[in-house]
């Protein structure tokens, strides 16, 4: 290694690019812009706590914590494992991706029940227990409350009302996860586990490929132009599409599992575990999840150590020749309008932008029967589709423009909550998780330009987990040294 950088340091070249760096280091620091967004102003507790959706809950929480001493039932639950939301809450995290039979969405939205009941128990027995603070939880609420208005005045309100409410219980449950997690032996075993259902899914899925187990659909490649691929994984999310997008959130956790433990044993572990989801990543064939996961790889690398973007190119010329052909034929082919799926995609945005013309204040619901019932009056050459394929503008589609804007002001504030905590940080764990969930997220985001990624709504949930454990990540310096149960 110290031969290595001997060479490197006596690069004409390196030295140049070295020097290039440091220059437009130094200028983004000195950047206003740059110190703007890293120094927010206003973002204090009592700024939430004279919120109108604050006072609400306190008065709520008030008259609870009075009927649940009337029924006495402090003497029922004392010592109940009912009281510990963290244990309730990390199940549906873990085993979201894990179901995948009999209606797993509503599965998951039961176990998810659960944590809001324990984190409720917990509040109303302990009148004196502070809620933990993030300005991220405020603009998820009000994007809940948004997308509840938009199935409200759904075009087809029977159709949108289910998926409607479906919706809003999953989104809001990252506001309970953020404040059930209190220590950080929780965060960290919390993670650990989300690493390891994604190996087991992967696993799964690479067995998938072996033994061709599985439903393949026509419409998932181009036979024509991609004759060598007969296979596409789709593991337990039933779409590869879908469980390329479920791994662009946990590759990034595994990677930083990876940088952070000191044990050898469990190295290895994390680098298998890597290393399945990787290959299970590349079996999906899913292009835009290929590119958000090299967006995810630059974005983390650029974040820990901006030098390392120098390598990129050498990087992605290894790829080259390492990966086979096909792989690299289905990533080249991005673009290429004579591929049946990017021209069906194309077609269908035209179509949903001509609709959104006329529903765009409030859009015309959630849920697949909803959109089907205006779209095709819309479609470009008679196309049939089940959404938009498009996160952004399928949430147009389902609660109006305004539910888009919040949903950017969601992700506006996570990044700058996160970007804020990074710039600050020392401890070179927390670095890492942090930059791991801004990584995650942001590859996540560059799929859902190219494919609705809350179709699934097992993803959807662990997206806003994701969230939820990202902005718990940036205070983990803040978090107390306890155990699992508290």
């Amino acid at each position: 290694m110290e031969h290595a950088k001997e060479i490197l340091n006596a690069s004409l070249l390196w030295r140049g690019l070295m020097a290039l760096c440091l220059w437009c280091g130094r200028q983004w620091e000195s950047s206003a812009v740059v110190h703007w967004f890293l120094h927010p102003m206003g973002w204090r507790r009592a700024a939430s706590e004279g919120s109108v959706f604050f006072k609400l809950w306190a008065a709520v929480r008030n008259g609870l914590c009075k009927l649940y001493l009337l029924l006495r039932l402090d003497k029922l639950f004392a010592g109940s494992v009912f009281l510990q939301p963290w244990l309730w809450c990390a199940v549906p995290v873990v085993l979201a991706p894990l179901i995948c039979k009999f209606r797993p969405s509503l599965l998951v939205l039961g176990l998810a029940l659960i944590g809001y009941g324990s984190l409720l128990l917990v509040l109303v027995r302990d009148p004196e227990r502070n809620l933990s603070w993030t300005p991220v939880n405020r603009y998820i609420i009000l994007y809940a409350a948004v997308y509840l208005a938009g199935t409200l005045f759904s075009a087809d309100l029977s159709a949108s009302l289910q998926p409607g409410l479906l919706t809003v219980g999953l989104v809001l449950f990252s506001v309970v996860l953020y404040h059930s997690v209190s220590t950080k032996r929780q965060l960290d075993t919390l993670l650990s586990l989300m690493v390891l259902a994604g190996a087991l899914v992967s696993f799964y899925g690479v067995l998938q490929y072996l033994f061709r187990w599985g439903y393949q659909s026509a419409a998932w490649v181009d036979s024509d132009m991609f004759s060598s691929i007969r296979f596409r994984v789709p593991a337990t999310l039933d779409n590869p599409n879908m469980l390329g997008q479920y791994l662009l959130l946990v590759i990034p956790l595994g990677g930083a599992k990876l940088l952070t433990v000191r044990d050898w044993g469990k190295r290895v572990f994390y680098l298998c575990c890597c290393g399945v989801m990787c290959l299970c990543m590349i079996l999906t064939f899913s292009r835009g999840a290929w590119l958000g996961l090299l967006f995810a790889g630059a974005v983390f690398f650029l974040l820990l150590n901006p030098r390392l973007i120098l390598l990129a190119p050498f990087a992605l010329a290894a790829l080259y020749f390492l990966l086979p052909e096909s792989v690299i034929s289905r990533f080249t082919s991005i673009g290429n309008l004579s591929d049946n799926s990017t021209s069906y995609r194309v077609y269908i945005w035209m179509g949903v932008l001509a609709m959104l013309k006329d529903y765009w204040l409030c859009g015309i619901g959630p849920g697949t029967d909803a959109f089907n019932a205006v779209y095709p009056a819309y479609s470009y050459n008679a196309i049939i589709a089940p959404h938009s394929h498009n996160l952004f503008l399928q949430i147009v589609c389902d609660a109006g423009i305004c539910a888009l804007v919040v949903f950017l002001l969601v992700l506006f504030v996570y990044f700058r909550t996160l970007c804020v905590a990074l710039s600050r940080e020392n401890a070179w764990e927390n670095r890492v998780l942090q930059a791991a969930f801004l990584a995650g997220t942001s590859g996540f985001l560059v799929q859902a330009m190219t494919d609705y990624s809350f179709y699934n709504y097992r993803v959807m949930f662990l997206f806003w987990a994701c969230l939820a454990l990202g902005a718990l990540a940036a205070r983990r310096n803040k978090l107390a040294e306890g155990g699992l149960l508290v």
